[in-house]
């Protein structure tokens, strides 16, 4: 199937389910490449989407649905300790350097949390 227009947008989470440095929201996608998640976190009262993957070596970052380092700040991976900015993706810290998280569109409005899904990362159902 050639690239068809972009689905609708999913809802993620209910707005309240995202505090500032706190746990994440995962969701089960396809990448092209296989299964994987994408994850929704909220850091200076802003929502943020990313793809579920270090930059370094590509494993899942978080550690039971913890995305945050304690103090609440950057990304971390569980797997190794390479930190990311929050709001842009950016490794700051560890073997990655330079490296970026890849970002997803997410708003929100109405009290949820909304991704439109866009490319190659989809959601699980609708790739199916």
């Amino acid at each position: 199937m050639q690239d068809s227009p972009s689905l609708p947008e999913v809802l993620v989470c209910a707005a309240g389910d995202l505090v500032n440095g706190g746990l994440g929201v995962k969701v089960p996608v396809t990448d092209g490449a296989g299964r994987t998640t994408v994850f929704f976190v909220r850091y200076q009262d802003q929502v943020h989407g990313y793809l579920n993957r270090c930059a370094h070596i590509g494993v899942e970052l978080d550690w039971e649905g913890s995305f945050f380092t304690r103090a609440g700040d950057l990304i971390m991976c569980a797997r190794h300790g390479a930190t990311y900015q929050p709001d842009t993706g950016v490794c700051v810290g560890g073997p990655c350097k330079n490296g970026r998280l890849t970002a997803l569109a997410v708003t929100e409005r109405d009290g949820g949390v909304f991704w439109q899904p866009a490319g190659k990362i989809q959601p699980l159902d609708a790739a199916a």
